[in-house]
């Protein structure tokens, strides 16, 4: 063939050549159009489909009948088509006026199945993989799915953990996707250290963060598992914590995780950069807005000069200001801070200066992430609703509400251009926790007649069904106590800040001299007067009964019947000498009886009814409610009952505790605490079981109902039986006092959770109308005192604490109890 003709043909031969064009799972493979210009499609044709409807195929490829077609226009519909989804190849080609679409359909999935997995529920894997059955199997999705599984696995600890996907063909062209799962060990926290703090040590900024090293107890920890976002989350507490006691230049210079992959362990490195410690200087509030007094909001600053620079406090300050002026009618004044830094007194001066700030208001508040929590839970936290003046300040207080109520990971607030240039947007984003707790307590208590260990079982729901209400169910149970609660609260009752709820409670106690039932229940509302003041009312109902009402008796040294109530005295011998037996309790519950002629008489008339109205103040500035370090918490209330039932008597109580952080650096935390209370017949006479009963409650080293009046059996003249046990009657007042310190314990690690406590006790209990009756003693104003020590535990079952109190000052009819073991209760 001579080079012109081998010159035709292939100038023929590219005239009549075809475009291809194919994609497929791996990538996508263009051919080149060998044509120069475009070509007019007159027909689409579409091959390859079974499920997908011909016509859709030919709407997704945009092409039209009649239209020019060039190279590129035909690369987009390769790529439009893949990118469906639905195809796992795509090839397009033209011949004359036709445009060949040739497709693969994806298979479709049958079932996402998960093999492997124990730690992880299938539940929480399938919110996070994109395959899912009856759609269309897509391989680059199923592989973006392991790696969604690996990071679920690393948020719980196995970042080692090992996942895969593989398909296995089912029948009309369907497929199972099987992602297959090693979960290997988890990934701990081995050591955390900081570099460059010298103001605090270690051991107490382990404290402040929320990660934690693995400990003892590490099968029962979450907080040792290695979080970025945690860790990240820990660098702005640690910022706050130094802001708040005068560190205003800390920086964090790094935090670097390390894996040990031998090990499979994290090493944590804080490097920080603490900077002087600063006090606050001169401080003053100018305002530009006529009207205005400054003067007047003096009363509002949280920060005075002399004491400790606290971000916390400017915070409060603001707040507090911008308050009283929106309470002035000012609402569109604005308070700023403005600090004056002295470097060679390492002082800071702030002015607050209230501006008239720029006319605007909120068009709309906007709640994102929200997948449980309703709208309205988050919005009743803001003190601007939509169309109110907009203040940065009250939505930051808002935040900061938000965060508190422990229903949400994270609480992001920001704001957005409204409609208009005067609206502004409020968007809230939010992303939710569990807020839902299972507990399971145990602990072995000394107090009692049957000492022996005693558990509780608690479900608690802080965020109901959504709704922000709480809800608890519990039941204890012990040697010789039983006790069942069921309580509830609507945080915001009437759509109000009122937290309003109930209470329903029964316990079952044979502790003490006698049997004691108690079943009841208490509607409650409260209120918030201030900031830390809260005000509560409650309506209070019980019954009450005591002992045994078939028949109580007291015996004589010599084995006989002196005392009987509930049956009488003629009848009670009668029966007793037909049973053989004169010595012989008559009642069921024998051989249980009390010494206590009143104390019979007493439990002769239970049932008793108690219809009461209380009241409560409570002034709470602690800086927490479960581990405090700082502030106040006092108490004072009163409770009259008469309103129907049996009792009539006014109650009034009243306890109070400070504490405070002696030393930050070994976190010394010291606590004084006091109560006093009264209780005052309305009727003609007060009933024993309405007095007060204390013990170890008030005044360790001292058991159950173990100080105050006592009653002993007497002969017919009178005279005190040797060898009686009195039995407590109770008193009319009572006050007590304490002081505590609990400190780290040295050489071992804070994350046992256990701390060390030195304390000393002193209280009394006396006065009481039954005290000219024979045989009582102790109503005398007597103090009892005691010193001793104790451990306590942060147990992943709640707190628990031992005790050992020696009894300094006491009479000699008091029961002592120098050790004891119980849970902890710090106010």
């Amino acid at each position: 063939m001579t080079a012109g003709s081998k010159l035709l043909n292939a100038l023929s031969a590219a005239a009549l050549s075809s475009t291809i064009l194919t994609a497929s799972t791996v990538g996508i493979q263009l051919g080149v159009m060998s044509a120069a210009h475009a070509a007019v499609v007159n027909r689409i044709e579409v091959r390859g489909t079974s499920r997908v409807d011909a016509d859709t195929v030919r709407n997704l490829s945009q092409i039209r009948t009649g239209q020019n077609v060039t190279p590129a226009e035909m690369d987009q519909v390769v790529t439009r088509l893949f990118a469906t989804g639905l195809f796992s190849d795509v090839r397009v080609s033209q011949s004359g006026g036709t445009m060949i679409v040739q497709v693969d359909e994806n298979q479709i999935v049958n079932e996402v199945v998960f093999q492997g997995n124990s730690k992880v529920k299938n539940e929480q894997l399938e919110s996070v993989v994109q395959t899912a059955p009856r759609a269309a199997y897509n391989a680059s999705t199923a592989q973006a799915d392991v790696d969604a599984i690996r990071s679920v696995y690393s948020r719980v600890g196995r970042s080692d953990a090992q996942v895969s996907v593989r398909t296995l063909p089912a029948d009309g062209n369907r497929v199972n996707v099987v992602f297959e799962i090693v979960e290997g060990d988890r990934t701990r926290i081995a050591q955390i250290n900081f570099v460059g703090n010298n103001a605090f040590g270690d051991r107490r900024l382990k404290e402040v963060i929320s990660l934690r090293e693995t400990g003892l107890f590490g099968f029962l920890q979450k907080s040792d598992i290695y979080d970025e976002d945690r860790l990240r989350a820990d660098e702005e507490t640690l910022r706050r914590f130094y802001y708040n006691r005068g560190f205003a230049d800390f920086r964090i210079v790094s935090s670097v995780a390390e894996l040990d992959a031998a090990k499979n362990e994290y090493f944590v490195t804080i490097t920080v950069e603490e900077g002087e410690r600063y006090t606050f200087g001169n401080v003053n509030i100018d305002s530009t807005v006529p009207g205005i007094d400054a003067a007047a909001l003096q009363n509002d600053l949280e920060t005075k000069p002399g004491n400790v620079y606290s971000a916390e406090k400017v915070e409060d300050t603001l707040v507090n200001l911008t308050n009283a002026v929106a309470a002035q009618g000012y609402a569109f004044a604005q308070v700023t801070p403005r600090g004056d830094r002295d470097f060679t007194n390492n002082t800071i001066g702030v002015e607050y200066v209230i501006d008239q700030g720029p006319r605007a208001y909120v068009e709309r508040i906007e709640i994102r992430g929200n997948t449980k929590t309703r709208d309205y839970v988050i919005r009743r936290e803001f003190d601007v609703s939509e169309g109110d003046a907009f203040n940065q300040v009250l939505v930051q207080r808002a935040r900061q509400r938000l965060e508190a109520l422990r229903f949400f990971q994270t609480v992001n607030v920001s704001t957005a251009p409204g409609s208009e240039p005067d609206r502004v947007v409020v968007v809230v984003q939010v992303v939710e926790q569990s807020t839902g707790e299972f507990s399971v307590g145990g602990g072995y208590t000394t107090g009692g007649e049957n000492p022996g260990p005693v558990a509780e079982v608690g479900i608690t729901e802080r965020n109901f069904l959504g709704r922000g209400q709480f809800v608890r169910v519990s039941a204890g149970f012990g040697e010789d106590t039983r006790n069942y609660n069921l309580s509830f609260t609507e945080p915001y009752f009437l759509g109000r800040r009122l937290a309003a709820g109930f209470d329903i409670y029964r316990t079952e106690n044979t502790s003490s001299d006698y049997d004691i039932e108690r079943t009841g229940g208490t509607l409650r509302i409260a209120a918030p007067l201030t900031q830390h003041l809260t005000a509560q009312i409650a309506y209070n109902y019980k019954e009450e009964r005591f002992g045994d009402d078939t028949g109580v008796g007291q015996f004589d040294a010599a084995g006989n019947i002196f005392y009987t109530t509930c049956a009488d005295g003629d009848n009670a011998a009668a029966i007793a000498a037909a049973s053989g037996t004169p010595a012989t309790f008559i009642g069921q519950y024998a051989p249980r009886y009390t010494n206590s002629a009143i104390i019979n008489q007493a439990i002769c008339d239970s049932p008793y009814t108690t219809s009461s109205m209380s009241y409560a103040l409570t002034y709470n500035t602690l800086d927490s409610s479960s581990d405090p370090r700082d502030g106040f918490f006092i108490q004072a209330g009163q409770e009259v009952a008469g309103l129907g039932g049996d009792a009539e008597f006014l109650r009034t109580t009243g306890k109070a505790s400070w504490f405070s952080l002696l030393n930050e650096e070994y976190d010394v935390i010291g606590q004084l605490s006091g109560g006093a209370g009264n209780v005052t017949a309305l009727g003609d006479d007060l009933r024993v079981f309405d007095n007060f009963f204390k013990g170890q409650d008030i005044v360790r080293g001292f058991r159950y109902q173990g100080i105050g009046p006592r009653q002993f059996a007497v002969d017919g003249a009178g005279n005190v039986i040797p060898g009686s046990n009195g039995v407590a009657i109770g008193g009319e007042n009572y006050a007590n006092a304490s002081a505590e310190v609990t400190f780290p314990l040295p050489l071992v690690s804070r994350d046992l959770g256990f701390r060390g406590a030195a304390f000393a006790d002193a209280g009394s209990l006396w006065g009481s109308e039954f005290a000219n009756q024979p045989g009582v003693v102790g109503d005398d104003f007597n103090i009892r005192a005691s010193a001793g020590v104790g451990l306590i535990w942060a147990s992943p079952f709640g707190p628990i604490r031992v005790n050992y109190a020696y009894p300094i000052a006491k009479e000699d009819y008091d029961r002592t109890q120098e050790f004891s073991f119980g849970f902890s209760s710090r106010f």
